[in-house]
């Protein structure tokens, strides 16, 4: 739709939150159909056995677009060790653990104009880590137009340019769809498309266990989650099912929950399950599995194009200026609503310390939330889980 149509969804969007819409009224949240393993039982065992006869027919995608502001590091965070003991990078350690994986197993990298020329040199200096010519491919992410007020009028950044700002990782699926990568890996019989984090190396210990899951349960979208706890700043996986007789199984955002729980399902809220200890809905960490034929099916008719929202940060309670420009946005997470009915969504629950520590928070910022996920908690969680798996 193009520059027309992105300022036309933008007023759309922006009068309903200065409304203050809710863009869950009608749903009502339950606790969706899912596998929740223990590292080393029997269901895992199994689970894992299924994985790595799977493996070799995944493709992979690394979602690196943004620099390390937060962690007070002005380069690229897939270039930072992942551990202090051998200086092993980021993404050094994801391309060495797919030539463990398999042969020439695909790799597509989402980058940014802010990446994109330190990735590309990490790339060339260290000569692909070992990867074949032909198997990691960069896809560029653009920018879009900052907006100034409700009318969606575009933000000028002096006389002759306007100001542009990230479009969120939802545009993951745009790429790959202009790109043809998911076109071209189903025709090559690939089956799964394995999408993570650039800073969270635990996240491919449970990669063959997910994938067991997602052949077991024949899951067009499998998401990897940790268990929860109530009132937890991190989204749970929910089936939503509307009073017009719509379900989707998808993430919903930890600010969003909470009230929703409280209005339709338990007045308490957002509160622990059976085991009195964590929430029914398991924490989404942003990585899951999704099905290559029937994704690539997906693309062709959305052509990767997420639903979008806006968050703008008004001035005063009149809510009719903003504090600085917005934009609209979209999450690949999202991915699910463009999804019929029909179509299978699970997620496969496992422990955080085998899982999810990811490399996101300065130090002193990490004192304060929970999990840290800081360069010092990245690092001590590498060497715990291999002393908790011995």
């Amino acid at each position: 739709g193009g520059l027309k149509a992105y300022l036309a969804s933008a007023r759309d969007l922006l009068a309903a939150s200065a409304k203050g819409a809710n863009p869950l009224e009608g749903w009502t949240p339950s606790v969706p159909q899912g596998e929740s393993l223990q590292f080393g039982s029997e269901a895992w065992l199994q689970a894992e056995d299924i994985g790595s006869q799977e493996v070799s027919k995944c493709a992979f995608v690394l979602v690196a677009g943004g620099l390390g502001e937060r962690l007070g590091y002005s380069r690229i965070k897939v270039e930072l060790p992942t551990e202090t003991a051998s200086a092993t990078k980021y993404l050094e350690y994801y391309v060495k653990t797919l030539l463990a994986l398999g042969d020439r197993l695909p790799l597509a990298i989402m980058v940014s104009g802010d990446t994109e020329a330190m990735t590309r040199q990490l790339l060339k200096e260290n000569n692909d880590f070992g990867a074949a010519k032909g198997q990691i491919t960069l896809m560029k992410q653009e920018k879009v137009p900052a907006l100034q007020d409700n009318d969606a009028r575009i933000a000028p950044d002096g006389a002759y340019e306007v100001q542009a700002k990230p479009h969120g990782h939802g545009d993951v699926h745009v790429l790959l769809h202009q790109s043809g990568l998911v076109k071209k890996w189903a025709s090559q019989g690939r089956k799964w498309v394995y999408f993570f984090q650039d800073t969270n190396a635990l996240g491919f210990r449970p990669l063959l266990a997910t994938l067991g899951v997602s052949k077991q349960h024949d899951l067009h979208c499998n998401f990897l989650t940790v268990p929860r706890l109530p009132g937890q700043a991190v989204g749970g996986v929910a089936k939503l099912t509307h009073t017009d007789g719509r379900e989707m199984t998808l993430n919903v955002e930890y600010n969003q929950l909470g009230p929703l729980l409280k209005a339709t399902v338990d007045p308490r809220g957002d509160v622990a399950g059976s085991d009195g200890v964590h929430s029914p809905y398991p924490g989404n960490i942003n990585q899951f599995v999704l099905a290559c034929a029937p994704y690539a099916q997906t693309l062709e008719k959305t052509r990767g194009v997420m639903g979008e929202f806006v968050n703008p940060k008004y001035a005063d309670s009149t809510k009719t200026t903003f504090k600085k420009p917005a934009r609209l946005e979209c999450m690949m997470q999202d991915y699910p609503k463009v999804l019929p009915k029909e179509e299978k969504v699970g997620f496969t629950s496992v422990d955080a310390w085998i899982s999810f520590s990811p490399c996101k928070n300065a130090t002193a910022d990490a004192a304060t939330k929970s999990p840290p996920a800081c360069a010092l908690s990245a690092e001590a969680d590498q060497y715990a889980h291999c002393a908790e798996m011995l």
